[in-house]
């Protein structure tokens, strides 16, 4: 099959091969992008599958907590411009939300959009500030955390924020593994928190590397034990290295406190949105291609 410019683009921004090897894996994979960059992993000949979440939609995270202090929410709202994202009334709307969330912990989105606000739906609310600011306006997602011995909080300028729940601990641990959680993207908590699904395929990717270097297979095996756990460390909250100190391991500082991680929520604002971007002059040097 024919292999588009634009395929082989996102397999090299996705694995950091080579442009030839990757439009060979995909003509190997038929045109499928994962299992290309899988069969490039596989060749030794990706770094890693670098899949980021393209981020695209403006607006803003916001974080809040009842009135007792025991249940805390984390939202995030939308809008289409970073301009209006920084927009009194928008700030204003976001807030709301956001009490709102930690004061009902409604079921879901559409129970939340349906909590009445002096006598109004928080979904006319959304949709008087559409005309007001000329924007569309969307709360895309919320979460509530409650009954954890200790919560912490960090929003970095309101475009990311997030919540720890510790079980021991105090106030002060808790908010450095939030900033960490921020800065650092942690996946799963630990490694116990890894797919058996997930561990299997990496696993099979790190004994292909290790096979097509020709390796005996006892320090092949010892290889991808080793490979195993510093892939899961980096995805891991409790594997990787503390922000404020990395010489120790976030597990270590946690062991030295006496507390352990319950569940950690990291949002960021517009993580996984696609915004189509117009490529206006590839436009036309392909019309002008197309004319001669």
């Amino acid at each position: 099959m024919a292999i588009k410019p634009a395929q082989v683009k996102e397999l090299r921004e996705r694995t950091g091969a080579g442009m030839m090897d990757c439009k060979r894996a995909l003509e190997e994979s038929s045109g499928d992008i994962d299992a290309a960059a899988e069969y490039l992993r596989k060749a030794g000949q990706a770094k890693a599958d670098k899949k980021a979440s393209r981020i695209a939609a403006e607006g803003k995270v916001v974080i809040s907590s009842d009135a007792s202090g025991a249940r805390h929410a984390i939202v995030e709202i939308n809008s289409e411009t970073d301009f209006v994202a920084k927009d009194e009334n928008f700030a204003a709307f976001a807030d709301r939300v956001g009490a709102l969330a930690a004061t009902e912990a409604p079921a879901d989105l559409a129970a939340l959009m349906a909590t009445q606000v002096d006598g109004e739906a928080l979904e006319a609310l959304r949709t008087a500030l559409v005309a007001k600011v000329g924007e569309n306006i969307a709360v895309r997602r919320f979460e509530v955390l409650e009954g954890s011995d200790t919560v912490g909080a960090y929003s970095h300028m309101g475009k990311i924020g997030v919540l720890v729940a510790l079980d021991g601990g105090d106030d002060v641990l808790a908010k450095d593994i939030a900033m960490h959680v921020a800065a650092s993207a942690p996946v799963y908590v630990d490694a116990a928190d890894v797919p058996a699904a997930d561990r299997e395929k990496e696993r099979e990717i790190f004994e292909a590397q290790a096979l097509a270097q020709g390796k005996p297979p006892e320090i092949a095996k010892k290889m991808v034990e080793g490979q195993l756990r510093k892939h899961f460390d980096s995805l891991t909250l409790t594997g990787q290295p503390f922000v404020k100190d990395p010489d120790q391991r976030v597990r270590d500082l946690l062991k030295t406190a006496g507390a352990t991680v319950r569940r950690f929520i990291r949002f960021e604002v517009g993580e996984g949105i696609e915004k189509k971007a117009d490529d206006f002059v590839g436009e036309v040097m392909a019309q002008a291609s197309q004319s001669s």
